[in-house]
């Protein structure tokens, strides 16, 4: 990872937590009455508008104009299951679809429940897609570059190991006493060997250090600097083609 992306990813997660903390105050302090567990931090959304920034910044950076760039409006795309969802950043040049990007984040204290619902949500989504482009929504596009970046509260609930529940039948091998971090690990990596998303990302971070841009990634495979060069090769290949 250079210089450059290493403090743009500590500027991103820096946000995500101060971010996350000022709408915690906010709605203890407006309401009188914060939501269940750690509610109170996500429902307001915004936290990972710092990850959405970095990325437009290294696509302007590597001349993806900002008229095809697109974060907060106008990012829905059909749907096969469903009539379209909404990503969190696409990259549409003259109506072909060439990226769509998903970022998430899970903090604690519930890790079992939360994890469950990001696995299923992110193999819904690329599922949903890469079937609208099997049926022919995007023509004339290729088929699109799709990426998933999780943020991970590093934390002893999420690194600890994790009993499998098996009543019937085992589990694979590689989720025996697994935490929710190799967990998260295992899940994206599958998800990127299988070819459902073509470029996944997994980084962690602790209450402690994150405030000031503390993080780690636990596989090279999942690094940022992985993910924005496999997009990047995706944008250059385009370009070279048009």
């Amino acid at each position: 990872m250079t210089e450059k992306l290493k403090n743009q990813v500590c500027q991103a997660v820096r946000h995500f937590w101060i971010t996350r903390q000022k709408q915690a105050d906010r709605q203890g302090t407006v309401s009188g009455i914060r939501d269940a567990g750690a509610r109170s931090a996500v429902t307001g959304g915004a936290q990972l508008d710092g990850f959405v920034e970095l990325v437009r910044q290294v696509l302007h950076d590597n001349a993806v104009q900002s008229e095809h760039i697109f974060t907060k409006q106008r990012i829905e795309i059909p749907g096969w299951f469903r009539p379209e969802k909404c990503w969190d950043l696409l990259v549409v040049r003259e109506g072909v679809l060439i990226a769509a990007l998903e970022f998430k984040s899970q903090i604690g204290p519930s890790f079992g429940n939360n994890y469950n619902n990001r696995t299923e949500e992110a193999l819904g989504s690329a599922t949903d897609v890469l079937a609208a482009y099997r049926e022919g929504a995007f023509k004339p596009s290729a088929r699109p570059w799709l990426g998933y970046l999780m943020l991970l509260e590093e934390s002893p609930r999420s690194t600890a190991p994790v009993r499998a529940k098996e009543p019937h039948f085992k589990v694979f091998e590689e989720f025996r006493e697994a935490s929710y971090a190799k967990r998260y690990e295992i899940l994206l990596t599958k998800l990127l060997r299988d070819r459902l998303y073509d470029g996944s990302c997994l980084l962690l971070s602790d209450r402690d250090s994150g405030p000031s841009g503390g993080f780690s990634e636990p596989s090279a495979e999942l690094s940022l600097a992985g993910f924005v060069q496999s997009l990047l090769a995706r944008i250059n290949a385009v370009s070279r083609i048009a």
